[in-house]
C-alpha cells in the first residue's frame, strides 16, 4: 500500500509540474514588443541583442532558453518575464545536476564569449569596415540589416565556432537525400551540402556539436510513403517518429535536452505536419520551414523560415543571372502570372486580371509570353500566397530586382531575424488590393531607387551555389539555426 501511495504522489507531482510547465510557457510567448501572432499579416523577428541570462523555459526541464526577441530599440525583458524567472527556480537546480564533458563545458563557454562579442559589436557606433569581410559596408547594404554590426559579428563567430553533427542513421532515399530541383531545391541542396560540403561546420564526434541536423526529406516521405488523394499524413508522422525514437534509443543527445538543440528541414507544405510525428520536435526542436506560417503552430523564437526557391533544372534561370542595368526603363508597374490557389489570389485576379495595363495580371500567362521577361520589364512584381503562405515569387523578383510586392497573412519572411525586409520589398495587406495601383503608384522615385539598390546588396543571401559560398542562402540558412543555438544554454 506505502509504494502504491507514493506512486500515487508521484504521478500527482508530475502532473503538477506539466501544468505549470504549460502555464510559464503562455506567458512567455506574451511579448509586448512584438506584434500576436494571430493578428499580423507578415511577422519579423529581429535578433540583434542576446540577453545574459535565461527567461524562460520550455516543455523540457533540461535546458532553458534566452529570449530572441529583442531589437537594438528594445532591450527590455519580454512580459511575463518575472513569471518565468521565478517559475525556473528548480528547473535551475537540476541544471547544475547534469553533467557536461569538458568538451561540451569548453564549447559552452565558447558560446557564452560569442554572445559578448556580438552584443559589444550591436552596441558599436561608426563605420564597420573593420567587420564587414565582403567589401559591401556601403549605407546601402548596411541599410539591409537590422544591425549590420551584429550580423557581421554574429557571422564571423559562427564562422568560428559552430559545429553540426549529422545523424548517419536512415537509408535512401527518405534519409541523407532530396530534391535538389523545381519548387523543393532547397530541400535536397541543403542536406547535399551539409553531408558532403561544409566541411569546416561539420563534425563527426557528436559532443563537438553544437546542434543535431535530422537528415531526413518530407518532400521523398510525400513521393514515397503518401497515398495520393488520402491527404492522410499518419505515415509521414509514424516515420519521424521512428526516427526519433532510433537516435534518442541510440544517443544521449535528444533526451539531454528533449529534442531543443535538434533541427530537422523541410520545404514541402506538409512538412509542419511531418514535424507533428513528436511532440517535442513540433514544440521543441528548431524546424527549418519554407511553409513558415506563424497561425499554424510556426514559432519564429525557435524555428527558421526558409526561402522557397524554385530552380527548374536545377540552375538559375540565364535571364535572372545578370539582370539589366537599373537605368533601364521598366514600362509595367506591376507583374503577377499564377492559378487560383488559396484564398488571396482570387481577389488579387477578381480585382486587377486584365483590368489595367500598368499592372499585368495573368491567371495563366500566354504560352506565346515569357514570365521572366515580364519580370525584368516590371517595377513590382506580385507576390501573393497560395495555399501555404511562402512563394517562390519572392525570389525569382529578388533576382530578377524586381521589388517583391508581397501580399499573405501570418507570413514570417526568410531570415527577417536580421535582414530589414522593409530596405527591398514591399508589404501590402490584401484588404488594400483593391487600392494596388494607387498604393504602388504612390512609391517616390527615391524610395524605389533605394529599394531597387537594396535588392542588389541583398540578392547573395538568397542564392545557391554549389558548392556553397560564404554569405550566401545556405550560410544564411545555417547562420539562423546558430542563432537560436546561441539563445539556448546547456550549462
Amino acid at each position: 500500500m506505502e509504494s502504491n501511495s507514493s506512486a500515487l504522489i508521484s504521478l500527482l507531482l508530475f502532473l503538477s509540474v506539466l501544468i505549470l510547465f504549460g502555464c510559464i510557457n503562455n506567458n512567455f510567448f506574451s511579448v509586448n514588443s512584438s506584434p500576436k501572432f494571430e493578428h499580423t499579416a507578415i511577422f519579423t523577428v529581429p535578433i540583434v541583442e542576446l540577453q545574459t541570462k535565461a527567461i524562460s523555459i520550455s516543455t523540457s526541464s533540461d535546458q532553458h532558453r534566452d529570449d530572441p526577441i529583442l531589437t537594438a530599440h528594445n532591450s527590455a525583458a519580454p512580459s511575463g518575464s518575472t513569471t518565468v524567472l521565478s517559475g525556473t527556480k528548480n528547473v535551475k537546480k537540476k541544471m547544475k545536476n547534469v553533467k557536461l564533458s569538458k568538451e561540451e563545458e569548453e564549447m559552452e563557454h565558447g558560446l557564452a564569449r560569442a554572445r559578448a562579442k556580438i552584443r559589444k559589436a550591436a552596441s558599436l557606433t561608426g563605420n564597420i569596415s573593420r567587420i564587414v569581410a565582403d567589401g559591401y559596408e556601403n549605407d546601402v547594404a548596411v541599410s539591409i540589416y537590422r544591425n549590420a554590426r551584429a550580423f557581421y559579428q554574429s557571422y564571423m563567430e559562427m564562422e568560428k565556432r559552430f559545429k553540426v553533427h549529422v545523424y548517419s542513421e536512415g537509408e535512401l532515399p527518405i534519409v541523407h537525400d532530396g530534391p535538389c530541383k523545381d519548387i523543393y531545391t532547397i530541400e535536397g541542396r541543403f542536406i547535399h551540402e551539409i553531408e558532403h560540403g561544409a566541411k569546416s561546420f561539420k563534425t563527426r564526434n557528436p559532443r563537438r556539436a553544437h546542434v543535431y541536423f535530422m537528415p531526413f526529406s518530407v518532400t521523398w516521405m510525400v513521393k514515397y510513403l503518401y497515398k495520393p488523394l488520402t491527404y492522410d499524413h499518419t505515415a509521414m508522422k509514424q516515420f519521424v517518429a521512428d526516427y526519433v525514437r532510433v537516435i534518442s534509443s541510440k544517443y544521449p543527445f535528444w533526451n539531454r535536452t528533449q529534442g531543443a538543440d535538434h533541427f530537422m528541414l523541410s520545404c514541402h507544405d506538409w512538412g509542419p505536419h511531418a514535424s507533428h510525428g513528436n511532440p517535442f520536435l513540433y514544440n521543441t526542436s528548431i524546424r527549418a520551414l519554407c511553409n513558415a506560417n506563424s497561425s499554424e503552430g510556426f514559432d519564429p523564437r525557435k524555428d527558421v523560415s526558409l526561402p522557397e526557391i524554385h530552380l527548374y533544372g536545377g540552375n538559375i534561370s540565364p535571364k535572372l543571372i545578370s539582370p539589366p542595368p537599373a537605368t533601364t526603363p521598366r514600362p509595367y508597374l506591376a507583374f503577377f502570372a499564377g492559378g487560383l490557389h488559396g484564398p488571396i489570389r482570387p481577389v488579387l485576379l477578381d480585382h486587377w486580371k486584365g483590368r489595367d495595363p500598368d499592372l499585368q495580371v495573368y491567371e495563366y500567362l500566354p504560352k506565346d509570353l515569357d514570365y521572366y521577361s515580364f519580370m525584368l520589364r516590371s517595377k513590382f512584381c506580385l507576390c501573393p500566397s497560395g495555399h501555404e503562405v511562402a512563394s517562390p515569387r519572392i525570389i525569382e523578383a529578388i533576382y530578377a530586382e524586381c521589388v517583391p510586392v508581397i501580399l499573405s497573412d501570418h507570413y514570417v519572411l526568410p531570415f527577417s531575424d536580421v535582414l530589414r525586409w522593409e530596405a527591398f520589398a514591399i508589404q501590402v495587406n490584401v484588404s488594400e488590393i483593391p487600392r494596388l495601383k494607387e498604393v504602388l503608384a504612390s512609391v517616390s522615385e527615391e524610395k524605389y531607387r533605394r529599394l531597387k539598390e537594396g535588392l542588389r546588396a541583398v540578392r547573395k543571401h538568397f542564392v545557391l551555389n554549389q558548392p556553397a559560398k560564404r554569405l550566401d542562402v545556405f550560410h544564411m540558412i545555417l547562420h539562423s539555426v546558430w542563432l537560436r543555438r546561441l539563445n539556448f544554454r546547456l550549462l
